[in-house]
């Protein structure tokens, strides 16, 4: 319909009309309207590019002896896909497919190959959404990973475990002293487990999109984003003299400080408990021993003992670390009560965590080698913990004239953006 000004008064009452027509429908577009859905807010969520990383944690176990080709497999993200400040991909959100390559060291000398495909995407609240994506990384596995997504196993000469029990008898011959213990660490021994490919329930998977994948709407997050006010204020105040980094027993630089956990001892070792690390045996002739054949066998040992390090003059008060099958490659962290503790009365712990990722090897120095990017590492550490839902709020905060990069007491190159996450625990 054409509208003229000629139409006077007519015309003043049809643009008031019109004027309060346009607020009435911004006010409920604003706060809703149920009887005219057309007229409410709408999140209409984001489409997720090519490349980006789902953090998915298996299920169930999956293993080139016990599964089945085409056996139906499940994960569940383990940490937040963001947009800017929203949620795209919750945690908990489960992921489906099935096992398409099953293929069993038949022999020593041949590899185990398996390969998972997951197809679907649940998000709580809204409707299944076809995946398409390929696994690009089991954590701390000792196996390749093939362009396609296929896992590659270990051949058995690339696990010298033989040599590792041939020395370990001799050592027991030349030392009754010890042969009980060391019998104790080579008994049992599946020698096919060395070349199986085995990924126990709570394997930790990367999965790259390989297409766009469209998310309707946006999800809440598992917990605050910023922490309480008094508790900044209190961490700012502990910052200005807290040490930034752990050093070794005789002074050397060490591990710097990238986290901070508030909570009971109780609280924090629940905490890491359900997320999946362990606690580091202390050091002994049976741990050593088994540290030695994890390191020459190729095998996994999700409790061997750490080497301490010293924060406000002590080793550290807690430890935790996280491993597969394979003792090169494993998250640890120390943690060192602080001398400070929040207004309600809670402990404030400062955290050095690291990722091993191979051995250091070289003269003078024997040691693991480890990833020279220290953020990667405090998400992982925070993630993993916010997965559990013990997590009230997390916040990366920055700490005065902060480090950007250094050397290990090995020499080993790190870098970070010097921040702190800071992990309120529940």
């Amino acid at each position: 319909m054409a509208i003229t000004r000629s139409g006077g008064s007519g015309f003043r009452r049809l643009c008031r009309f019109g004027s309060e027509f346009v607020f009435a429908a911004a006010f409920l577009a604003a706060v809703g309207w149920p009887g005219h859905p057309a007229l409410a807010v709408q999140n209409t969520g984001t489409t997720l590019p090519t490349g980006t990383i789902l953090y998915l944690r298996l299920d169930q176990p999956v293993s080139t002896v016990t599964t089945h080709l085409n056996a139906a497999i499940t994960a569940h993200e383990v940490r937040e896909v963001m947009v800017g400040e929203s949620v795209v991909v919750p945690i908990g959100a489960v992921a489906r497919g099935k096992v398409v390559k099953v293929i069993p060291s038949s022999n020593p000398a041949n590899r185990a190959f398996v390969k998972m495909e997951f197809t679907s995407l649940e998000i709580p609240g809204q409707r299944p959404m076809a995946l398409n994506g390929r696994v690009t990384q089991v954590e701390n596995a000792r196996e390749t990973i093939l362009a396609d997504g296929t896992v590659q196993g270990v051949l058995q000469s690339e696990l010298p475990s033989s040599l590792l029990n041939s020395g370990l008898g001799k050592l027991g011959k030349a030392h009754p002293e010890i042969a009980a213990e060391l019998q104790k660490v080579t008994e049992g021994e599946d020698e096919q487990y060395g070349t199986t490919i085995q990924f126990r329930a709570g394997t930790d998977l990367q999965l790259t999109l390989a297409a766009p994948l469209a998310v309707s709407a946006f999800s809440k997050p598992a917990a605050a984003q910023q922490i309480p006010a008094v508790l900044a204020t209190t961490l700012a105040d502990l910052l200005q003299t807290a040490p930034q980094r752990a050093q070794t027993k005789d002074g050397k630089p060490g591990d710097p400080i990238n986290l901070i956990v508030v909570g009971t001892e109780d609280e924090v070792k629940q905490a890491f408990t359900k997320a999946g690390w362990t606690v580091p045996a202390e050091k002994t002739t049976n741990s050593i021993w088994r540290t030695m054949q994890a390191v020459i066998g190729g095998g996994g040992y999700g409790e061997a003992p750490i080497s301490q390090l010293y924060v406000f003059g002590r080793p550290e008060d807690l430890a935790f670390e996280k491993t597969l099958d394979t003792f090169q490659q494993r998250h640890h962290l120390r943690l060192w009560r602080s001398p400070v503790q929040t207004a309600g009365g809670r402990p404030i712990w400062l955290v050095a965590a690291v990722h091993d990722t191979g051995f250091d090897i070289r003269p003078g120095v024997v040691s693991h080698a480890t990833s020279p990017h220290l953020d990667n590492e405090r998400a992982k550490v925070g993630a993993d913990l916010m997965a559990t839902g013990s997590v009230a709020a997390e916040q990366l905060i920055t700490r005065p004239n902060p480090l950007s990069r250094g050397f290990t007491g090995t020499g080993g190159a790190w870098e970070t953006d010097g921040r702190l996450l800071v992990v309120d625990l529940k």
